[in-house]
Formats: C-alpha cells, sequence, structure tokens
C-alpha cells in the first residue's frame, strides 16, 4: 500500500493542483482584461498587484510540480487538502486586486507566502524519512529556524505593511516601493527554487 500510494500520488497532486491554478488563472484573467494602467497611481499599482498575483501563482505551481518530480514519500491526508486551502487564499487574492484593497491583498500575499513555504518543509520532512531520496538527502542537514529568516522576515513585513493599508488611506509611491519589493522577492523564491532543482540532478548533492 505504501510503494502503490508513492507511485499514484504525485499523479493524483499535480492533476488536482493543475485544476485549482487554472481556476485561479481564469479569474485571474478576469481582472487583468479590465485594468486601465494608464490611469495614474491606481492603474500601475493595480498593474503591479496582477503581475505579483500571477508570479505567485506559477510559483505555486512550480514548488509542487518541482517536489513530486524530486521526491517520493508516503502521503498524508493533509497532503490532499493542502491543494485547495492554497486555491481558496488564491482565489481570495485575486478577489483583492485594486488599489482600495491593497491592505488585505498584501496580508493575503503574507498567508500565502507562509503557507508555501511551510508547506515546502514538511513535503522535505516526509521526503527525508523515506529511502527512495537518501542520495539527495545524505550530507544535507537538516533544516533550521535560522534557515528560514528571510522568509520569515518577509512575511512580517508583508503582514505589516498589509495592516497599515487596511488602517491608512496611503497610496501612491509608497505601496508602489512595496509592490516593486515583494516582486522581487517573489523572483528570488523562484531562483532558490531553480538552485535546490539543479541540485537535484546531480550525482552528488
Amino acid at each position: 500500500m505504501r510503494e502503490r500510494a508513492k507511485e499514484h500520488f504525485p499523479t493524483v497532486l499535480l492533476t488536482l493542483v493543475s485544476i485549482v491554478q487554472a481556476l485561479a488563472l481564469e479569474l485571474w484573467w478576469s481582472h487583468l482584461i479590465q485594468v486601465d494602467v494608464w490611469s495614474g497611481w491606481t492603474g500601475l499599482i493595480t498593474a503591479l498587484q496582477i503581475f505579483a498575483t500571477l508570479l505567485g501563482i506559477v510559483l505555486v505551481w512550480v514548488i509542487y510540480s518541482s517536489n513530486v518530480m524530486r521526491f517520493r514519500w508516503v502521503p498524508g491526508t493533509m497532503d490532499s487538502v493542502f491543494p485547495f486551502l492554497i486555491g481558496l487564499i488564491e482565489f481570495m487574492l485575486v478577489e483583492t486586486l485594486g488599489p482600495e484593497r491593497l491592505g488585505f491583498w498584501f496580508v493575503l500575499m503574507a498567508v500565502i507566502f507562509s503557507f508555501m513555504n511551510w508547506i515546502g518543509h514538511l513535503t522535505m520532512r516526509s521526503a527525508r524519512r523515506d529511502p527512495d531520496n537518501r542520495a539527495y538527502f545524505e550530507g544535507v542537514a537538516s533544516a533550521r529556524l535560522r534557515d528560514f529568516r528571510g522568509q520569515i522576515f518577509g512575511v512580517i513585513v508583508l503582514g505589516i505593511v498589509g495592516v497599515y493599508f487596511i488602517l491608512s488611506a496611503q497610496r501612491g509611491v509608497l505601496a508602489l516601493v512595496v509592490l516593486l519589493a515583494l516582486i522581487a522577492l517573489l523572483s528570488y523564491q523562484f531562483q532558490q527554487t531553480a538552485i535546490f532543482w539543479k541540485r537535484s540532478l546531480v550525482d552528488d548533492p
């Protein structure tokens, strides 16, 4: 039963994630075709939000797909529940696009960012316990809390910024700077995922 679960789970998981991501992208597209990027700060901020949201959606897919292609592990019930929770947050993230709900959008981005890091960590812990992945984890130390300092800092900053925008009507330059910083953070996460992927493909990780 363990071998059967490990054999079929990647296909089931990727199918489930792809359906959720397709629905999120459809909702995202409906907002994209309505935005007017030439309407001053409002249009520019919304355009950056839309771009950052797309990066977040694609990053979720990249993390899930790279994990199931690199590792084998015995799935738990929550492994099948997490994609639905991620999808729900993504739908809420898309629905809050726009400067008038910018604060809630930042809070939701902090939630999905922290959630994906947590899911990735849980997946690594399960994969480390499985002998099929021994070649990758030999010589690789277990992750500690300090290894997530950058991600924790980013989540805290996003949460604080979100609360600030909820309580304040301030927009403009501050929102633009924070959005650009968020895009840089998501790009950095893509880079880290690519590094782990390349390390998985060499004979001696």
